[in-house]
């Protein structure tokens, strides 16, 4: 783990991005040994909420950001606290992520995020 701030990546290119060890098939590849191959998911998917509109307007779809953990053995943290495997957790802007026993901490940020 270094010091230095980690360059942003851009996660709403993909729908989802696979996290862990193995170089050959993971979009967000990380050396840790403490990393699992296939350690976690960070997907993109399909919310519905109540149209404000009014009744019997169609409900309104958003697209948010979730977080699984693939079974991994060092686990996956959301703001401190390990998540429950295979389950995908929603994301909120300002969530801190870290993998396995790595310090290195990504922080979720929107397009209208405050440096």
């Amino acid at each position: 783990d270094s010091p230095e701030p980690v360059e942003t990546l851009h996660v709403h290119r993909l729908s989802a991005y696979l996290v862990g060890r193995e170089k050959k098939i993971c979009d967000m590849y990380m050396r840790h040994p403490s990393l699992s191959k296939q350690h976690a998911v960070l997907q993109f998917r399909a919310k519905e909420f109540v149209n404000e509109a009014g009744p019997g307007a169609p409900p309104v779809r958003h697209v948010l950001p979730y977080i699984m953990d693939l079974g991994s053995t060092n686990g996956t943290f959301l703001n401190g606290e390990r998540i429950e495997p295979q389950r995908y957790i929603e994301l909120r802007e300002q969530d801190a992520l870290k993998f396995g026993e790595s310090t290195r901490e990504y922080v979720l940020l929107h397009d209208k995020s405050e440096d």
